[in-house]
């Protein structure tokens, strides 16, 4: 298994049809961007530390293009540590190599050294993200990606007069690597944040944030485009705006039908377009809270977990009266923070534009049916690890989390590099399994608490242009974030409970359904999920909580070469980082 090794001189022609292919004749362009990756001091909470930054800025720059562009990002790593970055939701069509995850397509970059990726924009069209794709330093080094329509073209809906980011993170007083660090070696679960955040601030409910809290001036009469991202390590959640709705036009970077709601709920990764028109009642007040509620299932009562609400300022500035004479309203729709009927009941209501210039083609022939557990787990504590001896793990033993009852294993050199030069033998296996597999050993789990599981480095191999359905179950005590590589995928149906073979597809929504690369899978329950595999190369998925990420809830889908050029990888770029 694997493709013929081509020399560097075909990388650069390669380039040269890359370049023709981004036709300036529609107005599409190349565009260049610089990152230096810095150790740089930050101030929350009245605590002061050295984060991973991009250019300084936390959160990171803002990437702008249009639909169809070439983005080229050159990366530089000043920090003190390796490091990769992933363009969230860009296909990346033949281009695997410049998709970031670590050890999954490169090797990192290490400090000193730089890399040059690729960013080939495609079908994507409204709001993505990059962000590092290595340990857990996504949690400073992210920022936001704006794909405009292309010129000649516009939005499917009234043009906006201002579109603004709005970036939903967390923030930890304690240093992230330290975090990890910790989780691993006392084998228990990751210690929580100490905040939610809106464009890097908790808001003034926390202490030292007064004066640094987000604010976003509006005029009466006014649309803004709030272009969302929760860029948080750990936590889905929800959002809303006092006194005002909020219109759903796009998710993931595909339009959707406008959708007019409450509140939103968004998972980590997930991106959503939405319009706020500033529509206050006349002697109202001037000031609304923009807030970001935690929504989790898991037990509150044995599991630690950051429910903190972080808070913006909508200010309206149309009026020398405008000056706020009372505190701001709070959005009191906003759900509490274990309303699960409140979650699914907005999910449940995306669905595709489906207009002529966004069509929607959802497969309704599918060649490859998979049934994927998803699960929480342990593994033996590690025999070297004799002071603590994952003291924090259950059972004595540590946390782990599974696909199909596999804990993926990051092998030592990437598995992209490993496949494309026909040795993959070592590096990973081909036989990620359709369905589930049993493995419980009865001497470890004696009938009560997480199943022990296995590792292993397991990938699935598709041919060109399979059609693939994945139904994700969910086995464990909380929705799960499921994140595809080099894809969008048509979220056809989900559902509470079991997965039922017989009787569940028969719900599926094959008309207009939203076409995500990030699906949140519910507690307990199923999402199903289909795409076409006609992006060749290497693809990570994973769960988009970070600890999960580290546990081994991932997997790898290796899309073969078609038979036409353009079904097929480009050549190995000759300044791939080395591990």
């Amino acid at each position: 298994m694997g493709t013929a090794k081509l020399p560097a001189l075909l990388w650069l022609l390669a380039g040269v049809v890359l370049a023709l292919a981004v036709n300036p004749a529609h107005g599409a362009k190349t565009r260049h961007y610089d990152f230096f990756i810095t150790e740089t001091n930050y101030t929350r909470l009245c605590h002061e530390k050295s984060i991973l930054t991009v250019n300084g800025q936390f959160p990171g720059p803002t990437i702008y293009a249009r639909k169809g562009d070439l983005v080229i990002v050159n990366v530089h790593n000043d920090g003190n540590k390796n490091i990769t970055i992933h363009w969230h939701g860009v296909d990346q069509p033949q281009n695997p190599w410049s998709d970031g995850p670590e050890f999954i397509t490169q090797c990192p970059i290490r400090p000193g050294g730089n890399f040059t990726y690729q960013v080939i924009l495609s079908e994507e069209e409204g709001t993505l993200w990059w962000h590092a794709h290595s340990d857990f330093d996504r949690a400073t080094v992210h920022g936001a990606i704006v794909i405009h329509p292309k010129r000649g073209t516009t939005f499917p809906f009234k043009k906006p007069d201002k579109e603004i980011p709005v970036i939903l993170g967390e923030w930890w007083n304690d240093d992230i690597e330290h975090v990890l660090d910790k989780a691993q070696l006392l084998g228990g679960d990751v210690d929580p944040s100490n905040a939610n955040t809106i464009n890097g601030q908790p808001g003034d409910m926390f202490p030292c944030s007064r004066d640094d809290t987000f604010k976003v001036a509006v005029q009466q009469g006014n649309t803004y485009l709030l272009r969302i991202i929760n860029a948080g390590l750990t936590n889905d959640m929800f959002f809303a705006i006092a006194g005002h709705r909020l219109t759903m036009v796009g998710i993931d970077a595909r339009y959707t039908k406008p959708l007019t709601v409450d509140y939103i709920m968004i998972a980590p990764g997930q991106t959503m377009d939405v319009l706020l028109e500033a529509k206050r009642t006349l002697g109202s007040n001037s000031q609304y809270y923009m807030a970001a509620r935690t929504f989790i299932t898991l037990p509150l009562d044995t599991i630690p977990f950051n429910n903190s609400t972080a808070t913006a300022i909508v200010e309206y500035t149309d009026s020398a009266t405008a000056r706020p004479v009372r505190p701001p309203e709070f959005p009191v729709q906003l759900p509490a923070i274990k309303d699960e009927n409140a979650a699914m009941a907005f999910v449940t209501q995306l669905r595709s534009l489906g207009n002529q210039e966004h069509p929607v083609h959802v497969p309704t022939h599918v060649d490859e049916h998979m049934l994927i557990d998803i699960d929480i787990n342990v593994l033996p504590c590690d025999p070297t690890n004799m002071v603590e001896k994952c003291k924090e793990g259950p059972q004595g033993n540590r946390f782990a989390a599974s696909l199909n009852n596999v804990s993926f294993q990051s092998p030592a050199i990437d598995v992209l590099d490993a496949y494309y030069y026909n040795s993959g033998h070592g590096v990973y296996e081909e036989d990620f399994p359709n369905k589930p597999t049993a493995f419980v050993d009865p001497t470890v789990n004696n009938g009560s608490g997480p199943l022990m599981t296995k590792r292993g480095t397991k990938v699935k191999v598709l041919e060109y242009g399979t059609v693939v359905e994945v139904v994700f179950h969910d086995l464990s005590s909380e929705n799960h974030p499921m994140h595809l590589h080099g894809f969008a995928f048509y979220v056809v149906g989900r559902g509470n409970g079991t997965f039922d073979e017989s009787r569940d597809p028969a719900t599926y929504n094959l008309v207009d359904p939203p076409f995500q690369n990030t699906v949140s899978v519910p507690r307990s329950g199923w999402a199903a999920i289909r795409f076409r595999a006609d992006n060749p190369g290497v693809w990570f998925m994973h769960c988009h909580f970070d600890r999960h990420v580290v546990w081994g809830m991932d997997t790898v889908f290796i899309v073969k070469d078609g038979k036409t050029p353009q079904a097929q990888m480009l050549p190995r770029p000759p300044n791939m980082p080395q591990c």
